[in-house]
């Protein structure tokens, strides 16, 4: 069920297998709203993407015990992806109907102690049980929502894999805007930091998950010379102090750093044939960069030039609706990725791009694929329409 704004606010809808809804994340009936459009009646999973200015404890709690006895997960962000493309202040939801949609949760409540092989055991369980219960289904994916300040990521995607086994996975780290205070996943009526959501799905529709970024690599190189990767920190690149050195490989005032700047020159790493960013966050104090995801000393960085944001999203979203459009996609977008569209006055037509293509989702402190942690992505999943009989 899609939704609209009417001229006074009010819902209206329009069917689709996977229903949607948004709403202000400061009305009272925020909830009540959303149940209006989702329809919870028969739903297996409800996922809710809230802007770090809701009252997140209570919603959670309200939400769980109106959409019962779906499962409800989620997480704040640093932005949402609604009806209308990129949004800010709302609560985005999203909501499968057990006809097509079997789903199993996990909440890793501890990202600083958690025990992977149970949790892998618990992974292959679920899954063998999901495809005796539904044993005509074609597809299966898992999604990952975890705490976009744990610095967990790389950690726990990575330990992950054993247990995915051939279910494609992706993922996005919960955020909080642009202040990078206090992120949280939802599960159980309940908020949660430093912890992470596995949902893992089996459903009668087609899929495809997929990754994608507009960065191609260019000539100029650095070597991180000193890092904290505990921390994600890098002291020194090239031997000289870490922010001043980029600024001046750049040709930059190293004053004049924000984040706009790393998101239009982002740097690279080689893993394999591919290259993957290593998106900086910001600049610490004492002109410490601290990046969105694993570094470490010995590292060669590579400068990246941005393709044009809204004729590669065009192309990128063209080739997923071969051999017919999604049903829905849900989608985990950088918050660099937005910075960038914003600073290039491209928000428009990337919201177009995205309403267009009917991507829900939200903006993350980084991205989860397959067995890796990755920054300055698009990552998701595409939901096709099933054959009926």
């Amino acid at each position: 069920m899609d939704h609209f704004r009417g001229p006074s606010g009010e819902a209206i809808e329009t069917a689709h297998l996977v229903r949607s809804g948004s709403v202000d994340c400061q009305a009272e009936d925020a909830v009540t709203q959303l149940a209006g459009a989702l329809k919870p009646g028969d739903l297996s999973l409800v996922v809710l993407f809230l802007s770090p200015q809701t009252d997140v404890s209570r919603l959670i709690d309200e939400a769980q015990r109106t959409f019962a006895p779906a499962q409800v997960v989620g997480c704040t962000t640093a932005g949402e992806i609604g009806e209308t493309g990129y949004v800010e202040g709302q609560i985005v939801a999203v909501g499968f109907p057990v006809s097509h949609f079997h789903t199993r949760t996990i909440l890793i409540d501890d990202l600083d102690a958690f025990e992977p092989y149970g949790l892998i055991e618990r992974m292959i369980r679920n899954r063998n049980h999901m495809a005796a219960e539904t044993p005509g289904w074609i597809s299966d994916f898992t999604f990952l929502l975890i705490d976009g300040l744990s610095t967990k990521e790389d950690l726990l995607t990575s330990q992950l894999s054993a247990g995915l086994g051939p279910v494609p996975f992706f993922g996005g780290s919960a955020g909080d805007g642009t202040d990078f205070g206090t992120t949280y996943v939802l599960h159980g009526g309940r908020a949660h930091s430093n912890a992470a959501v596995l949902i893992q799905v089996r459903t009668k529709c087609p899929i495809k998950v997929f990754k994608t970024d507009h960065l191609v690599p260019a000539e100029k190189r650095m070597v991180v010379t000193g890092a904290d990767p505990a921390r994600r920190i890098v002291h020194e690149i090239n031997a000289e102090p870490a922010a001043r050195e980029y600024a001046r490989v750049l040709g930059k005032d190293p004053e004049q750093l924000t984040g706009f700047t790393f998101a239009a020159h982002p740097v690279v790493v080689r893993i394999g044939d591919q290259h993957h960013v290593r998106a900086i966050q910001r600049v610490a104090e004492n002109g410490d960069l601290v990046f969105f995801s694993a570094i470490d000393e010995g590292v060669v960085l590579t400068l990246a030039e941005p393709e044009n944001m809204v004729s590669h999203l065009t192309r990128e979203m063209h080739n997923l609706a071969q051999p017919e459009q999604p049903e829905v996609i849900l989608a985990c977008d950088c918050i660099l990725r937005r910075l960038e569209a914003q600073q290039k006055q491209q928000t428009g037509d990337i919201s177009r791009i995205l309403t267009q293509n009917r991507v829900i989702g939200f903006s993350t402190y980084g991205e989860q694929i397959n067995s890796m942690h990755v920054n300055q992505t698009l990552t998701g999943v595409a939901i096709y329409p099933p054959a009926e009989g």
